[in-house]
C-alpha cells in the first residue's frame, strides 16, 4: 500500500544530530539516507523495527534485503524512484518485513526529500514504524492488496521495459534492457536466458548470472529435449511450477542447474511476423505456480520483447551491409612510399546503419611522385558510399593518366555531373613531388590542409579552391586553382574531413583552431598522431565519419644532387599545357630561382609550343636541380622527332622564327640530344643557392 499524500515531516536541517522527541515517544525509527554516497543511517529504534541487530547492518542498504522482501523491495524502490523523478518533497508506503522468526508484519515508512538550489535530490530523511496494530485488516485482505500491488507492478515493468526496448537498436541493447536494474529482473526473475533461431538451432545470446552457463547450451537443436526448444516447436509459452515439474520434464537440463535454486520458470517463445526468431526463459526461486494474470503479462512482455529483438536484427543486418559497401569502397591497403611515412585512418560515426562518403587515397605516380586524396561526398546512406566508391576510381584513373591536378578534379567533377545523382562532394587532391618538395594542392569545396614542421608548430594552408565535385560542371565553372605547399624534410601535410573538424556550438575556423593545437602538441610519429586524432574524435563522438591521411616527408639520408619533376603534355590538350606552365612556375618558387624565374617560364614555353607545333606527337617536359661547382636548373622538352630544330629568320615585322634566338640569349647553355626515336632540347639556368 502507498501513502502519497503522507504530510511532509517537519524535521532539523541538522537531523539526526537532534532527533526530534516526538518521535522517540511514538516508538519511531529514524533514517537519514545520502543519495550521494548510498549511506542508508538508521538509529537504534529503526533498527527494533527492522528486527536486525546494531551489528547486523553496515549502512548499505542493500543489507535490509534479508527483513524485506524482494517483491516488496521493489515496490518501495519503484515507490522512491518515481517520488525523486517528479519532484515530490515527500513520500509514503506500507510494506511488509520478514521478521527473525519468519513472520511477516506491516511496516509504514515516510521520507522527505531535501534537493539543492538546482533542484538535485541529494539526502533523504523520515520515519519507520511497526504498522501492525493501525492495519487490524484480516490476514486475507492484505495478501490481497499485496497481490494487487504485485500485478500492479508486474504491469508497470512491462510498461517500463517495453518503453525502454523502443530505443534499443542492436540485440546486445535488447539483452542490456533487460538485464538492467529497471529491466525483467523486476518480476522476481533469478536467472534470465535467450536464444536466437539460426539455421535451424538455437544460440544462446544471454545467461543467467556468472556460472549459471550449461555446458553444451551455446548451440542447441530444435528438436532436442529443451525448453527454450520446445517453445520454438510449438510456438507456444512454457510454465514450469515446481521443481519436480522441472526435473520430470527436461531430465537433461535440470541436474545442471539444481545449484540456482529454481523453483519455477517461464519459458517464451519470440514471434514476428509469424515465425519464431528465438525465445526467452525467466527462473524463479522464490515462487511457485502462476496466476492466470501473471501468465497473461509475461506473454504480452514476450511479445514487446519479439518486436524489439527482430528490429534490432534487421537493424543489425542492414549495418552490416552498408558497413561492408563502404569497407570494399575504400583502399584495402596504403602502398609504401618511397621518401615519405603515410598514416591514414577512418572512424564511422554512430549512427546505426547510415554511413558516410568520406574516403581518402593514395596513388603511386611516375617520376617520384605521389597523389594524395580526401573527401566528402554528401549524405549518409547507401547511396553515399557507392557514389564515393565511383569517385575514388575515377580520381585514380584520372590520376594515373598523368592528368594535372586541375585537370584531374575537373573531370571528376564532370564524371559526378553525368551519374545523374542529386549528391555533390568535397574533395582535396595534393599531388607531391617528395625529391623536391613540391605539392600542388587543388580544393574542391574542401577544408585546407594543415602543414606541421618537425619541431611541433602547425598551421593552416591556405589553399585558393573551387566549387564542390558536381556542382562546378553543373554551373560551368571547372577552372581549379593549383596552390602550392613545400614540404620540407620531416614536414607532415595532414588532410582529412569536415568530422574531425566540427564539434558541436563551435564554427569552422574555431575547430580548425583546436585541431592545429592538437596535433601541435601530438607525437611526431605519423602512425601514433594519427592515432591520437582518430582517439580524440571517438571520444567527442558526433554525427559524421572522420577518415584522415598523413604524409610527412622523410628525413633524406644522403645529400641529393637535386630534385625532378616531369609533366606529359599532349597535343591540342590546352588544360595540359596550362599544367605544364603550373608545374614550372610552382618548380622555380620552390627551388628558390625566383630571380629567374621569367626568364625559365619564359624559355620552357617556347620549347613546349616548338614541339607541339612541329612535331606530330606529345611533348615531355622535365624540371631539375643539378648540384655542383654551382647550381643549375635545368629545363628538358622531349619529343617524338628526330628532326633537329634549326634558326630562322623572322625579318623584322615576322611573329615567328625568334624561338631559338630567345632560347640562345636568355640560358646560360643550351643544347640537343637524340633520345631513341626522338630528341630532347634542353637548357640551363645558374641559380642561386638557397639559403
Amino acid at each position: 500500500m502507498v501513502d502519497r499524500g503522507a504530510s511532509a515531516l517537519s524535521l532539523p536541517d541538522d537531523w539526526p544530530a537532534h532527533p526530534h522527541p516526538i518521535l522517540a515517544l511514538n516508538r519511531m525509527g529514524s533514517f537519514d539516507w545520502d543519495l550521494d554516497s548510498g549511506v542508508f543511517h538508521m538509529d537504534a529504534q529503526a533498527h527494533e523495527v527492522f528486527d536486525m541487530r546494531l551489528d547486523e547492518y553496515d549502512g548499505n542498504p542493500e543489507s535490509l534485503a534479508i527483513r524485506v522482501p524482494r517483491p516488496e523491495a521493489f515496490r518501495l524502490d519503484g515507490l522512491v524512484s518515481q517520488a525523486l523523478k517528479d519532484g515530490s518533497e515527500n513520500y509514503g508506503a506500507y510494506f511488509r518485513i520478514r521478521c527473525r522468526d519468519g513472520s511477516l508484519r506491516w511496516t509504514h515508512t515516510q521520507g522527505y526529500i531535501r534537493r539543492d538550489e538546482t533542484g538535485r535530490p541529494r539526502r533523504i530523511i523520515g520515519i519507520v514504524r511497526d504498522a501492525t496494530e493501525e492495519l487490524a485488516e484480516s490476514e486475507e485482505r492484505r495478501e490481497q492488496a499485496a497481490e494487487h500491488e504485485a500485478r500492479r507492478q508486474q504491469t508497470s515493468v512491462v510498461q517500463v521495459t517495453t518503453a525502454a526496448l523502443a530505443h534499443a537498436r542492436t540485440v546486445q541493447d535488447v539483452i542490456d534492457v533487460l538485464k538492467d536494474t529497471h529491466g525483467i529482473t523486476h518480476l522476481g526473475a533469478t536467472s534470465l536466458v535467450m536464444g536466437l533461431v539460426e539455421a535451424g538451432r538455437i544460440r544462446l545470446v544471454a545467461e543467467g548470472p556468472a556460472g549459471s552457463f550449461v555446458p553444451g547450451t551455446m548451440v542447441t537443436r530444435i528438436d532436442e529435449q529443451y525448453p527454450m526448444s520446445e517453445v520454438v516447436r510449438t510456438l507456444s509459452p512454457c510454465f514450469i511450477e515446481s521443481p519436480e515439474e522441472f526435473a520430470e520434464r527436461y531430465p537433461i537440463l535440470w541436474p545442471n542447474i539444481t545449484d540456482l535454486n529454481v523453483t519455477a520458470a517461464a519459458y517464451m517463445p519470440l514471434i514476428a511476423q509469424a515465425r519464431p526468431i528465438g525465445a526467452i526463459g525467466l527462473l524463479y526461486s522464490d515462487r511457485s505456480g502462476f496466476t492466470t494474470e501473471e501468465r497473461n503479462v509475461l506473454v504480452a512482455l514476450g511479445s514487446s520483447i519479439a518486436q524489439s529483438l527482430q528490429r534490432a536484427m534487421l537493424y543489425e543486418q542492414e549495418k552490416d551491409l552498408a558497413t561492408g559497401l563502404q569497407q570494399a569502397m575504400l583502399p584495402r591497403t596504403i602502398p609504401s612510399v618511397p621518401g615519405a611515412d603515410v598514416a591514414v585512418r577512418y572512424r564511422s560515426a554512430s549512427l546505426g546503419r547510415d554511413i558516410g562518403g568520406d574516403w581518402y587515397d593514395l596513388i603511386p605516380l611516375p617520376g617520384g611522385r605521389v597523389g594524395a586524396v580526401i573527401g566528402d561526398v554528401q549524405g549518409h546512406d547507401t547511396h553515399a558510399a557507392a557514389v564515393m566508391g565511383q569517385l575514388r576510381i575515377v580520381l585514380r584513373a584520372y590520376a594515373a593518366e598523368g592528368h594535372t591536378p586541375a585537370t584531374v578534379m575537373a573531370r571528376a567533377s564532370v564524371f559526378l555531373h553525368e551519374l545523374d545523382t542529386d549528391r555533390f562532394a568535397t574533395c582535396l587532391y595534393a599531388e607531391a613531388d617528395l625529391s623536391t618538395g613540391v605539392v600542388q594542392v587543388v580544393r574542391a569545396g574542401h577544408i585546407d590542409p594543415l602543414l606541421r614542421e618537425p619541431g611541433g608548430a602547425c598551421r593552416r594552408v591556405a589553399v585558393e579552391g573551387g566549387l564542390p565535385l558536381g556542382l562546378s560542371a553543373e554551373f560551368g565553372r571547372l577552372e581549379y586553382p593549383v596552390g602550392t605547399i613545400e614540404l620540407d624534410s620531416d614536414h607532415t601535410l595532414l588532410l582529412c574531413t569536415d568530422g574531425l573538424v566540427e564539434q558541436p556550438g563551435a564554427d569552422l575556423d574555431d575547430g580548425m583552431q583546436t585541431l592545429t593545437a592538437l596535433i601541435a602538441t601530438g607525437p611526431n610519429d605519423v602512425r601514433d598522431l594519427a592515432d591520437l586524432l582518430i582517439d580524440v574524435a571517438e571520444e567527442r563522438g558526433g554525427d559524421d565519419d572522420v577518415a584522415l591521411l598523413l604524409l610527412r616527408r622523410r628525413v633524406l639520408d644522403a645529400p641529393q644532387a637535386g630534385g625532378r619533376l616531369q609533366q606529359h603534355v599532349a597535343p591540342g590538350d590546352p588544360e595540359a599545357l596550362t599544367g605544364a606552365r603550373h608545374m614550372i612556375r610552382a618548380a622555380v618558387r620552390a627551388w628558390g630561382a625566383e630571380d629567374r624565374a621569367d626568364e625559365i617560364e619564359l624559355v620552357a614555353d617556347e620549347l613546349i609550343t616548338n614541339a607541339l607545333m612541329h612535331t606530330e606527337g606529345a611533348a615531355v617536359v622535365t624540371l631539375r636541380v643539378l648540384a655542383g661547382s654551382d647550381r643549375r636548373l635545368r629545363v628538358e622538352v622531349e619529343d617524338s622527332s628526330s628532326a633537329l630544330p634549326r634558326r630562322r629568320e623572322a625579318g623584322e615585322s615576322g611573329v615567328s622564327g625568334r624561338g631559338l634566338l630567345l632560347v640562345d640569349l636568355l640560358t646560360d647553355v643550351w643544347g640537343v640530344e637524340a633520345r631513341g626515336g626522338g630528341k630532347a632540347v634542353w637548357c640551363e639556368f645558374v641559380v642561386a643557392e638557397r639559403s
